[in-house]
């Protein structure tokens, strides 16, 4: 997780996004404190999800990104993007939820055959306790996994492949599933 200086660089960019959210029809509000979720590397680029509760009782939720400099990683990041969204569907506010998914699509996959999909960012809160590992599930296959870091969660997965859709499961500590999502509505 992200702290000292690197967090406080990483959450002004976040906040900056989360300003460029506001409109004139709706107000989302001033971020309070940001909770940052495990980063996660594709394509050499790193995401840092954060999600934080605005003064108006809406969440933004989204990401700051970057690229490591030369040497395999090592060198200083880089080239940071940052994306933001809001929404005033919360967790506090939907008691009946086991877990708080956030998502993104990160670019469109072609696979064998002219096969396609989606790859997506997703990160998000266990809601039910004794939580060990989230994993992401695309029809029969898992295609990720995360040990649970103070209950949050990320992971990048394949999406809409094959007519398989994403599906986020926890995991308790003796292997016994404690929750199950899928993101999309209705599913």
């Amino acid at each position: 997780m992200p702290y000292g200086r690197f967090a406080q660089m990483l959450g002004e960019r976040f906040v900056a996004a989360c300003r460029d959210l506001e409109d004139d029809e709706e107000e989302i509000g001033e971020p309070g404190e940001i909770v940052w979720f495990p980063d996660r590397t594709y394509a050499g680029r790193t995401y840092v999800p954060a999600a934080a509760v605005t003064s108006t009782g809406s969440e933004v939720f989204g990401y700051v990104s970057y690229h490591r400099g030369a040497g395999e990683g090592k060198g200083e990041p880089a080239d940071y993007e940052a994306f933001a969204d809001a929404t005033a569907e919360t967790a506090a506010a939907n008691p009946d939820w086991t877990l708080d998914l956030s998502d993104q699509e990160l670019e469109p996959w072609r696979g064998p055959e002219g096969r396609r999909g989606t790859v997506t960012l997703v990160w998000g809160r266990a809601l039910v306790p004794n939580g060990v590992i989230a994993t992401a599930e695309l029809g029969p296959t898992t295609t990720d996994g995360c040990p649970l870091v103070e209950e949050r969660f990320t992971l990048v997965s394949l999406d809409d492949y094959t007519g398989d859709l994403l599906e986020v499961r926890l995991y308790g500590g003796g292997g016994g599933e404690l929750a199950r999502e899928s993101l999309y509505e209705g599913e």
